[in-house]
């Protein structure tokens, strides 16, 4: 039996109970005990820890992790040389990406960068907030922020950087977004050196499959029907959804099964079109991976 571990972080914070459900559609169940930072898994050949999306880069870079998710903000803001493996589209609300964004407040005179020269910004983002001042040859002076940033934005500075999924939480403390600095999404990243390691490797290879095909089961879900051959080429014809389902015979002579992967979304317009070109016996059913 292999001894061999791959030392995985897993992010604690705003994207750990979606990281944790990604895991279980994948295959693998993670159970996080009260104030334990070592969960477990059911995977003898991974050890889990939980680290703060901000630090998980500087960690996996060292080689204390192999391997871990973390946004790719945090990659960028710390400069850490790891190597991105897959971008994993969800956030903790929904399938989303986050934006780093400059906001001020809905009165303030700021429009649009240059106008923050001499300023003062709040932000927890330091460096990529830095990196974008450059871009424009803007002198501010740009502070870290320990939380409640969206508050500070009316008393304490001119203009925060924030991060926000759907731009209600500043919306709702009265803040304008004057510019996007960042759009970022969740990747599973790689300590270099693991990366060259063949065993490690095909592990880390495995969970960017298995996590990916969590993902793309998300937002489509399997159909079958049973219709009469003849009836076949019209329906497929018509319907280019199904342009490439599976097509089993039936016991019954002239009848086939069809069975097809498709969005969601379009399930409820197309299940009516199913029946008039003479399709029975539908059935949606959820799926848990889909991997090609």
């Amino acid at each position: 039996m292999s001894t061999a571990r791959l030392k995985l972080g897993i992010p604690k914070g705003s994207l750990q109970e979606a990281t944790i459900d990604l895991f279980s559609r994948a295959g693998w169940k993670i159970t996080l005990g009260p104030r334990s930072y070592v969960p477990a898994i059911d995977d003898p050949e991974i050890e889990c820890l939980l680290v703060r999306a901000q630090e998980m880069a500087r960690y996996v870079q060292s080689g204390a992790l192999d391997a871990g998710i973390t946004g790719h903000d945090w990659v960028v803001e710390t400069a850490a040389e790891v190597d991105e493996l897959a971008e994993l589209v969800y956030a903790k609300q929904r399938l989303a990406r986050v934006r780093w964004v400059l906001a001020v407040p809905e009165d303030s005179p700021i429009r649009e960068p240059r106008h923050l020269e001499g300023k003062t910004i709040a932000t927890e983002v330091v460096g990529l907030t830095r990196q974008y001042l450059n871009r424009f040859g803007v002198t501010a002076r740009v502070e870290f922020s320990w939380g409640a940033t969206e508050v500070k934005a009316h008393e304490l500075v001119d203009a925060i950087v924030e991060i926000t999924e759907t731009g209600s939480s500043l919306r709702a403390n009265k803040l304008r977004i004057v510019d996007t600095l960042l759009v970022s999404t969740p990747r599973l990243i790689a300590n270099r050196a693991a990366w060259k390691d063949r065993w490690k490797r095909t592990k880390i290879e495995t969970l960017a499959m298995m996590l990916h095909g969590a993902l793309e089961a998300e937002a489509k879900v399997g159909l079958k029907m049973n219709i009469a051959e003849r009836n076949l080429a019209k329906l497929l014809k018509s319907l280019p959804a199904l342009r490439n389902p599976t097509v089993s015979h039936l016991s019954q002579p002239g009848w086939v099964a069809v069975e097809t992967i498709i969005d969601e979304h379009v399930v409820r317009e197309l299940i009516p079109l199913l029946k008039a070109a003479g399709a029975e016996g539908i059935i949606e059913y959820p799926l848990n991976k889909v991997v090609y």
